[in-house]
This record gives C-alpha cells, structure tokens and sequence, in this order.
C-alpha cells in the first residue's frame, strides 16, 4: 500500500524556520531520520514545479513524500498531482501548523474540516473529499497551566504564524519531530484507527 505524506508550508528561504512551516519541517525530519533519498523535482522547469518529492519504504508499506512547491492556500494543486482517486486520499497523512493547540501538542484526526487552515482548505477543495488523515500540530503559546494563549485578530494571528521559531521552540522541535515520526510510522504500519486510538 502507498502512503502520501504531506508537509505544508510556503517555500522560500525567508519562511523555512517560520511557524506557519512546521508541517514541512517535520516532513523533511522524516525523511532524514529515515534515510530517504534526498528531494527531487516533479518537473524540470523550475516554473511549473509543483512539488518536491522523495519515495522510500516503511514495513513493507510505500511512502511518497511530498513538499508542496507553490504557497500554502494554493497546496490542494500539488497534492492532487499524486492523490488522484478518493480512495488514495484515505492513505493521505497532512502535517500542518494548528493555532488551536499549544506548542508541543498535537492532534491526529481523519474526515475533518479545514479549521479555517487555508492549506487544508485548498487540499479538501481540489481532492474533492474531507477524507484523509491529518496530523495536526500545535504552534501556539499556553499558561504555565497548559492552557492555550489564543491570539485576536486576523493581522496578530498572520503575523504569529509568519514569525520565526523563538529560541525555546527550536529547543523543543527535536522532540516534537520524534512524536510526529513516531505517529506517522503508527499510521502506516498500524493503520489510522490504532494511531488515534494510541496517540490521542
């Protein structure tokens, strides 16, 4: 069986430490934790690249990796280059940044609604289906309790997202990385309904 794992993000040097690109930098940790091949292009011009992919093997599972080339509200374009059936987007796993969930959280869910993420909302519109697996991961700031800071107004939300990692976030990726492949390895090799039964 095939599973496509996506990371979204925007590409671009300027948003690679950015927190809006934390799916795709939890991506890329995977394929280096699990010696994929380095990425390669979809298309030899650099104009009409979509995406940016590496393939290995999980078990005895296929895994596409893909980084989505064009800006993340424009996502659905690249996935649907690789996920052309409803039933292939039900092996589909979408690692993304959620504002709804503290840095250091995260969230397994299948069948859901976009949340308001305009990548997920490209993906679910161009794959016609609400039905894959996404992997959500908390980006926002809590209490010393645990509670989530949430952020008001669309421009202090924009500008949170933009913003690089601070220096206590980068500290704890490593850790969040090693959850998210822990989780995607779940997924594949046990199949969705054990993961979020296991990891939520």
């Amino acid at each position: 069986m095939l599973y496509t794992i996506v990371g979204l993000g925007n590409k671009g040097d300027e948003y690679v430490t950015t927190r809006h690109n934390i799916g795709r930098m939890l991506v890329e940790q995977f394929r280096k934790a699990h010696n994929f091949p380095e990425w390669q292009s979809d298309s030899k011009n650099e104009k009409k690249k979509k995406y940016i992919f590496s393939k290995g093997k999980l078990g005895k599972h296929e895994i596409l990796l893909i980084l989505p080339e064009l800006f993340m509200n424009k996502s659905g374009v690249s996935v649907a280059t690789c996920v052309t059936s409803k039933k292939k987007a039900e092996q589909l796993v979408v690692v993304y940044d959620d504002v709804d969930l503290g840095f250091n959280d995260y969230k397994i869910s299948f069948g859901r609604g976009s949340g308001g993420h305009r990548g997920v909302e490209s993906i679910i519109k161009s794959l016609k289906t609400k039905d894959f697996i996404r992997l959500r991961i908390g980006i926002s700031p809590t209490t010393p309790s645990g509670k989530v800071k949430k952020l008001k107004g669309e421009d202090k939300i924009l500008s949170f997202l933009m913003g690089n990692l601070n220096k206590k976030e980068i500290e704890i990726l490593p850790k969040i990385s090693r959850m998210a492949n822990e989780i995607i390895e779940t997924v594949v090799t046990e199949g969705r309904a054990r993961a979020m039964n296991i990891h939520n």
